[in-house]
Parts: structure tokens; C-alpha cells; sequence
């Protein structure tokens, strides 16, 4: 601390707590320590220390902003949505360039599955299509819905929806249909449908639109030859479920009851595939 004179009487002035022997008369606004030009910065209200100021920005690194479910705010709200159509678009290829070879080696049968053990099926099927009108529906459906509930439940809760109601969807199929050979997204768009009506109805929206949609969709599955409508039903409510769990889970423990139902829909497609490979062998 050095001496200021100032007319008759002499002003004392403290020193920059980081710079000793640099008087300053400006004080960092929350915790009072006096600062240099070279060592404040601007804050809403006066100055802060640069110790304090970094402080707060730490504090906002780790309170990341949380969507209305639980979710991280991600700065691309499509992106797993876009990585998913990317998977289905390159395996379309390798179908393609393969032909009936490759789709055999990975589409779902459940008689495979129960008497070769070959359960990477249940999961490799729902990113497989073959028909250029199969792929191309479906990813237009799954850029239509996905981003809407991606942006809703974050990236890990959307993933872990979308990829559980594909594989419920293989589940009811090996349960009702296990001599049928079935692939592609359906399921999981399903499941996608599901999960947008629990939104919808959890935030107070009309759900007459979607429920129409929806409803268009459900006749088609049901009136045209070729579609596996387990696959469909199964992945409906799957996602529909998971998608309750992750709304209306209390705030106070969001995050256990979210992690419960996600374990309890995983058991519940274990459980249905294990029924229908007994069926299957026995």
C-alpha cells in the first residue's frame, strides 16, 4: 500500500492484490479484493477479480442447460437423428451391392435366432431395407419425427427410445411371426410415434394431428401385404412406454425413475424374445 497525496491530506489507496505496489481504488464486486485495470473484469455490476471470474465461468460449464425431460441441450438438436439415417443409408448400399446375400446374413428370423443363436439379427434388421421406396419412406418418416423428440428428451434418452422400440419390435415378431424373414426401421419410427403422442400430451398439445397420422399409418400396416405388423405394434409400445417413463417421472428423482423404466422396457423385450425362442425350439 503507497501513500497518495491529495491537496493537504495524504489518501491512502490499497495495492492490486495481484500486483503489489500498484494502487488501485476499484474492488472486485463479490469478494472485495482491490483490482487493477489488468486484473478486473467486467461484470453486470461493477468489476469481478480475475479469480472470481474464472469461478463463474466453471460454474457454467458444469450447470449445462437440461431440456424439460432430463436431456443435455445439444447445440445440434438432429444430430443423432442424422447419424441414424447415415447408418441406415450405408447399410441400403452394402444391401444393394450385395444383394440377396447380404440381406439374409442380417435380417430377422426368428427361427434363426432361437436355433442358431444368432441374436444380432434382433438388432442389425431394424438398420437394413432393401427396396429403394422401403428406405426412402422410412427415413422420411424418421427426419419428421426424430429431430421433434430428439430436441425433447436429448441425445442418450432419444437413442435409448429409438433403438429399444427397434428392438421391441423384433421381439413381437419372433413372438408372433418367427418364420417370417422382416427387416427395417419400422418399428423404431413406431416407437418414434409413440413417444410424440406422450410428448404432445405431457406439454397440453392437440393431439388430433398426430393421432390422425398415427391412424393412417395403423390402416396401411394393417391392409397392405408385405408389412410385418408385429414390428410396428411392438415398436409403438415400447416407445410409447419409455416415453411415459421420461415425462412424467417426478423432478426430484427424474433421473433413477427414467434409468427404472429404461431397465424395466429392456427386461420386458428380453423377456418377450426369450418366450418366442422357447416357443420357437420347443
Amino acid at each position: 500500500m503507497s501513500a497518495y497525496p491529495g491537496g493537504e491530506s495524504t489518501v491512502m489507496l490499497p495495492d492490486c492484490y495481484r500486483h503489489p505496489g500498484r494502487e488501485t481504488g476499484v474492488h472486485c464486486s463479490r469478494c472485495e479484493k482491490p483490482v487493477c485495470p489488468e486484473c478486473r473484469v467486467d461484470a453486470a455490476v461493477g468489476f469481478h477479480c480475475l479469480d472470481c471470474a474464472n469461478q463463474s465461468r466453471a460454474s457454467v460449464r458444469t450447470t449445462a442447460p437440461r431440456t424439460q425431460y432430463g436431456g443435455r441441450v445439444a447445440r445440434d438438436g438432429a444430430l443423432v437423428t442424422k447419424l441414424i439415417i447415415a447408418v441406415n443409408v450405408v447399410v441400403w448400399l452394402l444391401a444393394f451391392t450385395g444383394g440377396d446375400a447380404f440381406v439374409s446374413r442380417w435380417i430377422l428370423q426368428g427361427d434363426a435366432v432361437a436355433t442358431s443363436g444368432e441374436w444380432y439379427r434382433v438388432i442389425t434388421s431394424i438398420f437394413l431395407h432393401q427396396q429403394i421406396l422401403h428406405i426412402a419412406l422410412n427415413m422420411w418418416s424418421l427426419w419428421v419425427l426424430g429431430p421433434y423428440v430428439e430436441q425433447a428428451l436429448g441425445r442418450l434418452r432419444y437413442l435409448t427410445l429409438y433403438l429399444l422400440a427397434g428392438l421391441g419390435g423384433s421381439a413381437l415378431v419372433m413372438l408372433l411371426a418367427p418364420a417370417e424373414p422382416v427387416l427395417g426401421a419400422s418399428g423404431a419410427i413406431f416407437g418414434l410415434f409413440g413417444a410424440v403422442i406422450v410428448i404432445h400430451r405431457h406439454r397440453g398439445y392437440q393431439l388430433g394431428p398426430i393421432m390422425a397420422v398415427l391412424l393412417v399409418n395403423l390402416v396401411a400396416t394393417f391392409t397392405i401385404s408385405g408389412i410385418a405388423w408385429q414390428a410396428h405394434i411392438g415398436g409403438l409400445v415400447v416407445g410409447g412406454l419409455i416415453a411415459a417413463g421420461y415425462a412424467y417421472a417426478p423432478a426430484v428423482r427424474r433421473n433413477a425413475v427414467q434409468a427404472a423404466v429404461v431397465v424395466a422396457a429392456a427386461l420386458l423385450v428380453a423377456g418377450v424374445s426369450l418366450v418366442a425362442v422357447t416357443q420357437i425350439t420347443g
